[in-house]
């Protein structure tokens, strides 16, 4: 797998400093287990490689670096992309011990299929995570079609993935798609809610009534539009199976390029849904994070016509 390297933006709201003060002469990687001893040694190692460790502002990866008394030692948390990694399909965004944050390109599926199992989100991410460890796993949280973009979050552990996806409408602020839709809209924003059941096609249906299935509720605004397309902000309350695909086909504005739930056509060659923003409460350090991808521009260009 190539990998590609490019300069650290300085944007990392996320990051969170520890400080502490050495009372006694002491190695730099000794001084830090006894600090963290609840992390691997091959986690403080990536502190030192990924530079998140100064000793006096000064940015230090020695190891063996001899400390002295009443030197100052700062961890900077939440920062450990100082290098955005950016892989075939996918772009890391954030990372640190408890989870990663991705931008996922369209044509790339989150999770292996019986037909694909290495040109996915999941084997990418985990390749990534053991050049530190070769034990390390990821897991995933939650899922985008392999037509769809944008961002996504995988656990490091099964405690945080449990934690992410039982508390998820709790721990998540906000989540917006940017939904591009055939047609001009009669409303220019609403609210949607039917209840969903999978055929054995896996095929989801909507229903006006609750027969059983799985409550829907999905929000949409115009953001913009013309005659022939509308481009909509989405939020979901639930994040059923293809929810916002079915829903747009119940309100006769089937998803640009989505063949499966009505489309007509396809002049962008993907799927019209894109991932756009995401703000969710950290489940460890419980900080308030936002992650933002850039609307597609073939979204925009049908709609600059």
């Amino acid at each position: 797998m190539r990998i590609t390297r490019k300069k650290p933006e300085n944007t990392n709201s996320n990051q969170k400093e520890l400080k502490f003060t050495v009372e006694n002469p002491i190695e730099l990687m000794e001084f830090l287990t006894k600090q963290f001893p609840d992390k691997s040694r091959n986690t403080i190692k990536s502190y030192l490689i990924h530079k998140q460790v100064s000793v006096d502002r000064q940015i230090t990866s020695q190891y063996n670096y001899m400390l002295k008394e009443n030197q100052l030692v700062t961890i900077k948390i939440g920062s450990k992309v100082q290098e955005t990694y950016k892989y075939n399909g996918l772009k890391i965004v954030f990372e640190d011990d408890y989870i990663i944050v991705i931008d996922k390109e369209d044509g790339l599926l989150s999770i292996a299929t019986e037909k694909e199992r290495r040109q996915t989100a999941y084997f990418i991410l985990t390749e990534h995570v053991r050049k530190l460890n070769r034990k390390q796993r990821v897991y995933i949280v939650h899922r985008l079609d392999k037509d769809a973009s944008g961002i996504m979050i995988f656990a490091k552990s099964v405690e945080m993935q449990e934690i992410l996806q039982d508390n998820w409408q709790k721990n998540k602020v906000s989540r917006y798609y940017a939904v591009l839709v055939e047609g001009k809209m009669e409303n220019t924003e609403g609210t949607h809610i039917s209840w969903l059941i999978e055929s054995k096609a896996f095929i989801m249906y909507s229903y006006s009534y609750d027969n059983g299935g799985q409550k829907a509720i999905t929000h949409y605004k115009v953001v913009k539009s013309n005659e022939e397309y509308s481009l909509l902000e989405v939020n979901i309350e639930t994040g059923r199976k293809n929810q916002i695909r079915v829903h747009m086909k119940d309100l006769k504005h089937s998803i640009v390029g989505d063949k499966k739930y009505g489309a007509s056509q396809n002049p962008i060659k993907r799927l019209g849904l894109h991932a756009a923003s995401l703000e969710f409460i950290h489940p460890f350090t419980q900080e308030k994070m936002k992650f933002e991808s850039s609307i597609p521009i073939s979204f925009t260009n049908l709609l600059n016509k």
